[in-house]
């Protein structure tokens, strides 16, 4: 019953086993080795991108910063949901990485940006005044950071707004596989044919040790990128050990089957919650529910072990045991039918 996070979830023993055949005999350091080279095009593959440029990183946030980094200056205003992982979780991360390009909060339900609202932001940004920052770049995140999903459309719409202003796109992909399962779209779709210039496209939350992949579909942005990585110190020498976790990660469309999972344990959950009485506050669109239900529901869960957050915050100690205390649980590839039904168990 651990649903605190699908960053708490294991690696996936494929990925485990790729591992240990990387760690054989000698290899090429800073992202030469052999393994590199078949991840790079897979990843070319899979977004129908033959000439984009593709790099791995430890992190999300290192993902972010730097892709946002590479695609704005530092007078930039860098355009994103006001609930946005670069937003809410990265600690300044893509305000440093950028050399100081200011967060532009736009609003929309559910974490999703609304294309008016970034029409409006980006219309009231000053332009040629000195006093002001300068339009810079629009980030986009799918899934959101409450569980909300932008169709093909939706993330075209918010494209086409970016473009009208000349401004690149950059997708935060930390849960993109999930976003691909709960749509059915090709990657390509939901990228550059709906406007993406850059992707940062996560593992981390989906099976992975730790890597995410940065992808521009413009190759132009590649020596930038690449000094930048370095220059932040997130180029690998043993970069063997992320290659190896990322070609297992696409082979045989394991990516695909992980999210799959994740996200039908995340429908599973939040269906169950719902018959069980409890509120649920954003679309079940994936692999994360938030939901309500009373106090001494949540210290009946606990105390059988049950491991998830609160949210947004952890409430008082005490109170009513009718008070409704809302909370996100998350779902991951290694969730089971069985650690559900045990956690809905509970709730009766």
């Amino acid at each position: 019953m651990k649903f605190a996070s699908d960053n708490t979830a294991p690696a996936h023993p494929r990925v485990m086993e790729a591992l240990l055949r990387a760690n054989e005999g000698y290899a090429g350091g800073y992202g030469a080795d052999e393994i590199m080279g078949r991840v790079r095009q897979s990843i070319r593959d899979v977004f129908e991108a033959p000439e984009a440029a593709v790099y791995l990183v430890a992190t999300g946030t290192a993902a972010n910063a730097l892709a946002l980094a590479t695609l704005t200056d530092p007078w930039g205003a860098v355009y994103c949901h006001r609930n946005a992982h670069i937003e809410e979780d990265e600690c300044g991360a893509p305000e440093f990485y950028t050399g100081g390009a200011k967060l532009v909060l736009v609003d929309g339900d559910h974490a999703k940006m609304d294309a008016g609202a970034l029409d409006r932001a980006i219309a009231g940004t000053g332009q040629g005044v000195v006093h002001n920052v300068q339009r810079g770049v629009v980030s986009l995140t799918n899934v959101t950071e409450k569980g909300g999903v932008s169709s093909v459309s939706e993330v075209a719409a918010l494209c086409g707004v970016a473009k009208g202003y000349g401004l690149p796109v950059h997708l935060d992909g930390a849960r993109f596989a999930n976003a691909i399962v709960a749509t059915n779209a090709s990657p390509a779709e939901m990228t550059w044919r709906a406007g993406v210039d850059a992707v940062s496209f996560g593992g981390t939350k989906n099976g992975l040790l730790g890597v995410e992949a940065v992808v521009f579909f413009d190759p132009r942005h590649a020596w930038e990128f690449e000094l930048r990585r370095k220059r932040a110190g997130h180029l690998f020498s043993k970069h063997r050990y992320l290659s190896a976790q990322m070609e297992a990660f696409l082979a045989d469309g394991l990516w695909l089957d992980m999210a799959r999972q994740a996200n039908a344990m995340g429908a599973r959950l939040g269906a169950g919650l719902r018959q069980a009485g409890a509120e649920i506050l954003h679309p079940v669109d994936a692999n994360m529910v938030f939901a309500a239900f009373p106090r001494a529901v949540h210290d009946r869960a606990r105390a059988a072990g049950a491991k998830y957050y609160f949210w947004p915050s952890e409430p008082a100690a005490e109170g009513p045991a009718d008070e409704q205390l809302s909370a996100r649980l998350v779902c991951s590839w290694s969730t089971t039918e069985a650690d559900v039904d045990a956690f809905l168990a509970l709730l009766g």
